[in-house]
């Protein structure tokens, strides 16, 4: 007789240096293949998960959900037995049985990200895992009169690296905030600042292509009217691509009344 599965949704936080993103493959370590191993020791057969985004090489999370069909009942102490077994890199926040239709990908109504930049003219050693150590004189009213062009809903071919796959480059960014301190790390120091970015969902390498413009724009290497100029063009993004350490996957939104399929998210 066949096993009942029962779909579960969970939620993780990891610490992205030194794994080759979230998707397993095979030139490296990988968050998705780290929670499928300690799944298949603990079930006794493989259980492959869905992750809602794809981080890259580098990239963290606060918040990255995930869904999967587990054999039969799920151990009483499942989240706490895995985060043990995976700690201090990845921690479970939580695991919890969900609608047989839940997917985590393509359940997903939005995401926040969050990027963290270091000001200080010597680069902070606790900061340096978790945000970009940008030593230039940088104009941050400036940089935060920019943000207001980029929300909206519009075409963002422009910021998009090359190699994605997906039908449409239109998203909608709801907000984007700049926010003293760091989303993690030492929260409080005087040198950290981050941006906090909400919408539908984001390009290849959106979050960081804007990053890495806005500092540029910031620093005075370019004029404001250069974000213009991308967001009108048809991409691919050619600019600088801010580092993977300072961006980190806060929350993936959904909407339980929802069953839609939502806009698709690309690996960050």
């Amino acid at each position: 007789m066949e096993s009942t599965l029962t779909t579960l949704k969970g939620v993780c936080r990891y610490d992205g240096t030194g794994y080759v993103g979230w998707q397993r493959q095979d030139n490296g370590p990988t968050v998705q293949a780290a929670i499928e191993d300690a799944f298949a020791q603990i079930a006794g057969q493989p259980v492959p998960i869905q992750g809602a985004g794809r981080t890259d090489a580098g990239v963290h999370a606060l918040g990255q959900a995930f869904s999967c069909r587990w054999p039969g009942r799920p151990p009483v102490r499942l989240r706490h037995a895995v985060s043990k077994m995976l700690s201090p890199r990845v921690r479970i926040e939580s695991l919890d049985p969900a609608p047989e239709s839940f997917n985590a990908r393509f359940s997903a109504r939005g995401k926040r990200y969050v990027y963290a930049y270091d000001f200080g003219r010597e680069a902070d050693p606790f900061a340096a895992r978790c945000a970009w150590h940008v030593p230039y004189d940088v104009d941050l009213a400036l940089l935060e009169s920019c943000l207001s062009k980029f929300i909206g809903r519009q075409d963002f071919a422009g910021f998009q690296s090359a190699g994605s796959q997906m039908k449409t480059t239109v998203r909608t960014v709801h907000s984007i905030t700049l926010k003293p301190g760091g989303w993690a790390g030492p929260v409080d120091h005087p040198n950290l600042w981050y941006l906090e970015f909400h919408g539908d969902a984001f390009l290849y390498k959106m979050v960081r292509n804007i990053c890495g413009t806005l500092i540029e724009v910031a620093r005075g290497r370019f004029a404001p009217e250069f974000i213009d100029h991308q967001l009108a063009t048809l991409g691919p993004f050619r600019g600088h691509c801010a580092p993977p350490q300072g961006l980190a996957l806060a929350e993936v939104i959904y909407d339980p009344a929802d069953t839609t399929p939502g806009p698709e998210d690309e690996v960050e």
